[in-house]
């Protein structure tokens, strides 16, 4: 097995290439060539032939293969469709907006968390990704669209917190001046609700903004369509919210699907409001994406205005998120689903 230098932190590929007895300043010039995006050893012009022979004996770039790329008409978000070194799928979107570039990336290649109003659920999960890969999507997407992204969101394909220290490596790694560099403030990682992966993070040090996918307030319905609220009821869920808060200072955001009758009735935004009370936080409304083969429908623009009004009311900082990419179908799962499935048929 190669090792795949994306996997590598810096001071990880300075041991490396102390062992294969190269000098120091060797780490560094591999180091800017992978940040670049360079797939090919042959590209790393500053370096010796027999060098670059000797890396593609023994490592990989580790830059994931573009195999599709749909544009939005409508607003230039694009998604891409990667495929890994042993074959497994994965997407990523990259997002425009005024203050810059973002990308929502994938932390595994399928999900174990059984979500029913989600894609990615249909699809056998294959594996967790492994830091490098993860960090991959992002400098596979920079060096495709020639641009320097600033803000990341984990929240594509997979549970984050299902892959901890993967994710943690890759926090520490991305943030760090030698590889991306990109402000750990302007990193938002999601979490179905894994307390205690939320608890371990909240001892990381790590300023990130945690969200949180929460989509109901109560435990009987939550269980119904998040089976982890089997496990991880509500009570267990906003206790780690606090602890988390209280470790860090920072606010966390709850994510919120707005689906007709399962979770957008006036009820429903009064319990989200008793069980948000004093919390630090803000709610994100999501109108619920349509997914072929799932029953649950979007609700309509008077329901969402009216749920976020009680939530204002009640002095709780609310927004409606901005639906992206809603021609190429931009939520994370439903381009590999589709490829997946037409490789079956």
């Amino acid at each position: 097995m190669k090792i795949n230098l994306l996997d590598l932190n810096f001071q990880e590929l300075q041991e490396f290439v102390a062992e294969a007895g190269l000098p120091k300043f060797r780490a560094k010039q591999i180091n800017e060539w992978l940040v670049k995006g360079v797939a090919d050893f042959d590209e790393m012009t500053n370096l010796p032939g027999a060098l670059r022979e000797k890396l593609k004996e023994v490592a990989v770039t580790g830059l994931p293969a573009v195999i599709n790329c749909l544009r939005s008409k409508i607003d230039d978000t694009a998604k891409f469709l990667f495929r890994l070194h042993d074959g497994c799928i994965i997407e990523s979107v990259l997002m425009k907006y005024k203050y810059g570039y973002s990308v929502c990336i994938s932390s595994q290649a399928g999900c174990r968390m059984g979500c029913k109003f989600c894609a990615s659920s249909d699809i056998p999960f294959s594996r967790s990704l492994t830091s490098g890969e993860i960090l991959g999507q992002i400098i596979a997407i920079n060096r495709h669209e020639n641009i320097r992204i600033g803000h990341v969101v984990i929240m594509g394909i997979g549970e984050p917190l299902d892959n901890y220290d993967n994710i943690v490596k890759f926090l520490k790694t991305v943030i760090s001046e030698e590889s991306l560099g990109i402000g750990a403030r302007k990193i938002s990682l999601s979490t179905c609700g894994l307390v205690p992966g939320m608890l371990k993070l909240a001892e990381e040090d790590l300023a990130i903004t945690l969200s949180v996918s929460l989509h109901n307030p109560f435990d009987e319905e939550r269980s119904e369509i998040m089976p982890v609220n089997r496990k991880y009821s509500l009570d267990n869920l906003f206790e780690a919210c606090k602890i988390y808060i209280e470790k860090t200072g920072r606010r966390i955001t709850f994510e919120y699907a707005m689906i007709v009758g399962v979770s957008d009735t006036e009820k429903h935004a009064l319990e989200l409001c008793r069980r948000l009370k004093g919390l630090l936080c803000h709610v994100n409304l999501i109108p619920v994406n349509a997914v072929e083969g799932k029953s649950y429908s979007r609700s309509s623009k008077k329901s969402i205005e009216n749920f976020s009004a009680i939530l204002e009311k009640k002095g709780i900082s609310v927004t409606v998120r901005r639906e992206l990419g809603r021609d190429i179908n931009a939520a994370c799962g439903q381009l590999r689903k589709q490829l997946i499935e037409e490789g079956n048929s």
